[in-house]
């Protein structure tokens, strides 16, 4: 499985003893990107155990959406987007 994931994060997460739980005494740092909590893991990794594959994923609004094409733009392209799942208008 591949999963579309972005992110604005510019710089290293640092990670000093305020971030460790109380309780647990660990910290999780969010893999998947799918977190609200982001960088840290907030359980989101859960909706992805029954992805499969061969198969490219876009989550976004609480949707996971199949992505059947990815097509890139010429290198001539000024705006240099992408075109995913066919939602851009």
């Amino acid at each position: 499985m591949v999963r579309e994931v972005r992110h604005d994060a510019t710089g290293p997460l640092k990670v000093d003893e305020g971030d460790f739980d109380d309780e647990k005494g660990n910290i999780a740092i969010c893999l998947c990107g799918l977190s609200d909590e982001y960088p840290f893991c907030d359980g989101s990794h859960r909706t992805t155990r029954d992805e499969e594959a061969d198969t490219v994923y876009r989550y976004g609004d609480g949707e996971r959406r199949i992505i059947e094409e990815i097509v890139y733009r010429d290198s001539g392209s000024d705006d240099g987007s992408v075109s995913g799942d066919g939602d851009d208008e």
